[in-house]
């Protein structure tokens, strides 16, 4: 099944995959490929067979992060309302039930990493960097990555990441804690379904009450989700931000 042909779902054996297939534009995300991946996520939510989640890039790109560009355009020219579909899908984020599985093959940028801090297990290949240039768009981090990245990798490192916005490769992940294992580029999307397979194939109730119990209590994630949030809606507008984007956008029009 797909949505509008940028987003790819195929759910079996209790395993929703869900794929971000714009190989063209390296899987940035685009207004409608976050509202197709909350519809795939949310179907598998309400899904009784499904237990597992499996979130998956294409070749050489598992996301570019969010598309500038088509978020104007969407928004008419705003940006605020251009990412009403990114608000529904870091919300959305905070509140899915069933474990998510990642396979991550190149290029995750912005919430291409921080959507990684919600995912159970992940899976790399040695070519996947990790950046997070949110300082330099004029922005704040976002996806509640501000609480999670200092619990995952500890403050100094998540401080280099979202702050500094220093690139982290695949094997500096690992051993930060972020990515369970690094595996050969053919080897990812293989590695992350086959433990998906494994968690579905687990007594459900179980599964979903020791998925709770290690998570812990999400009530502050989704508070600091929304602190996040206003912080970035208000940077937006701001002289900084206006002028990374334009500059962005000029650098684009140029290549």
């Amino acid at each position: 099944m797909t949505s509008a042909g940028i987003i790819e779902v195929q759910n079996s054996d209790g395993v929703n995959v869900i794929r971000m297939a714009r190989a063209e534009k390296k899987n940035a995300l685009s207004a409608a490929m976050y509202t197709g991946l909350c519809e795939a996520f949310e179907s598998g939510e309400r899904d009784e067979a499904t237990r597992v989640h499996v979130l998956l890039g294409t070749e050489g790109a598992f996301s570019a992060g969010n598309d500038i560009g088509d978020f104007l355009a969407h928004g008419g020219g705003s940006l605020e309302v251009g990412l009403q579909p990114v608000v529904r899908f870091v919300r959305l984020l905070a509140m899915l039930k069933k474990p998510v599985v990642a396979g991550v093959d190149g290029l995750a940028v912005g919430i291409g990493t921080t959507v990684l801090f919600h995912c159970d297990l992940v899976y790399a290949s040695s070519r996947s960097v990790f950046s997070t240039p949110f300082v330099d768009l004029g922005l704040v981090p976002e996806a509640g990555s501000s609480l999670l990245a200092p619990q995952r990798l500890g403050y100094a490192r998540a401080f280099e990441l979202l702050v500094l916005g220093e690139p982290f490769s695949a094997e500096r992940m690992e051993r930060a804690g972020l990515v369970n294992a690094v595996v050969e580029e053919r080897a990812v999307e293989a590695t992350a379904v086959a433990a998906a397979r494994r968690l579905a194939a687990k007594p459900g109730r179980a599964l979903a009450m020791s998925r709770s119990l290690v998570r812990g209590d999400v009530a502050v994630l989704g508070e600091r989700i929304e602190a996040e949030l206003r912080v970035f809606k208000e940077r937006l507008g701001s002289p900084e931000a206006q002028a990374a984007f334009n500059a962005f956008l000029i650098r684009r029009a140029t290549n």
